[in-house]
């Protein structure tokens, strides 16, 4: 839903020119120093970008989930890199607190979170969980009217600048599986706390992952997302997450895809073979325009779930469907463009060679492809059992 079409327009149109004149220019840049310079964020953070989905009572801009998932397009025309230090802010890192969080939370870190004066970070998976996140180990055991957290987090997005994680744990080792474990609110100066060095990673310099490790660190139960009686509830809270931070990503890749399909087309229009552009030559022809077809298909999915989610129906379906197609759909249309481009697709001067890496990691998070098979699955049998 857009409440407001000549609102949004004004939005996206400041966010199309930040990308092309701040951003773009800046690619080489933090892929060659892994860093996103200071006065890019203070920028995306005067814009508003770190509230885009935090209600307006606490600072941010209230977005529907149709409207982000426009801005979510406009910012895949950049380097993911760019996104992902505020993706968190607008999606794991924050929405639990919106949707489960007391008066309190909500008072006390949404509008810090929505002013991007503190970065947000989701810290479930672990050495040993991954998918399998029901299995996690890390322990939050009680110690009189606290608990003690120990355990490490492994490739935890924005850990670096975090200054507040929520952080699942174990409550009770007696109960196998999710129903055990909850989430807590960890700020990343509370003692015990400790961050790993930043990972080097295959492509999306410039975002960072690091372990956080856990020895004895103290949190209230006031931490407890919900407050202490939603304990053992963490999981149905990262669940009701989940949805719309899947449909993000997926905008995000149809948002690389558009720039992707751009740059070949750019550059198939300007160089020769054979005496002519190697755009009039059919066999690019068929790669431009299925990469064309799969972006408008992914482009259509996203937007579609989001209409349905904003009006209140229940799209776990549908947002799984939409990220399993457009992160492996995104793989293509870069396949595609390498190819297009043939050695120079291969060479570090030319975007899509950055961006061929970049996308990869689309599959992995928020759920791996193999994930969403079986979310797929799993509601569709469902639905079926409802029905019969």
């Amino acid at each position: 839903m857009i409440r407001d079409h000549a609102v949004l327009d004004q939005i996206l149109g400041t966010i199309n020119q930040f990308v092309t004149e701040r951003l773009r220019p800046l690619e080489d840049q933090v892929a060659a120093e892994d860093q996103i310079p200071e006065s890019v964020v203070a920028a995306m953070r005067d814009m508003g970008l770190f509230g885009m989905t935090i209600p307006e009572e606490y600072g941010g801009l209230g977005m529907t989930a149709e409207e982000e998932m426009h801005v979510a397009f406009a910012l895949g025309q950049a380097s993911p890199a760019f996104r992902s230090l505020l993706g968190t802010n607008n999606g794991i890192g924050s929405q639990g607190i919106v949707i489960d969080g007391t008066a309190a939370q909500r008072a006390r870190w949404l509008p810090a979170l929505a002013s991007g004066e503190v970065i947000g970070s989701f810290a479930l998976t672990e050495p040993d969980a991954g998918s399998d996140a029901a299995s996690l180990q890390t322990r939050a055991d009680r110690d009189g009217d606290r608990f003690l957290l120990n355990g490490t987090k492994r490739y935890i997005t924005n850990a670096p600048e975090a200054g507040l994680f929520t952080v699942m744990a174990r409550t009770n080792p007696t109960v196998a599986g999710a129903a055990g474990v909850t989430a807590f609110l960890v700020p990343a100066d509370t003692p015990g706390v400790e961050i790993g060095a930043p990972e080097r990673k295959m492509g999306q310099r410039g975002s960072h992952v690091a372990d956080v490790i856990f020895n004895d660190c103290p949190v209230s139960a006031d931490s407890i997302i919900g407050g202490s009686g939603m304990e053992g509830a963490g999981f149905r809270t990262a669940m009701k997450v989940l949805d719309r931070g899947r449909l993000h990503i997926a905008a995000v890749c149809v948002g690389v895809a558009e720039r992707l399909i751009a740059d070949a087309v750019e550059f198939a229009v300007g160089r020769k073979q054979f005496g002519k552009p190697i755009a009039e030559h059919q066999l690019i022809q068929a790669m431009l325009a299925d990469s064309r077809a799969e972006a408008y298909a992914g482009r259509t999915m996203v937007l579609d779930a989001a209409r349905l989610r904003d009006d209140g129906i229940k799209v776990t379906l549908e947002a799984s469907s939409a990220k399993l197609f457009a992160s492996e759909m995104v793989g293509r249309v870069a396949d595609r463009a390498v190819q297009i481009h043939g050695g120079a697709g291969y060479i570090a001067d030319y975007a899509v060679e950055r961006l061929y890496r970049d996308v990869r990691l689309f599959r992995l998070y928020e759920g791996t492809t193999q994930i969403q098979q079986l979310i797929i699955a799993r509601e569709m049998l469902r639905d079926y059992r409802q029905k019969n």
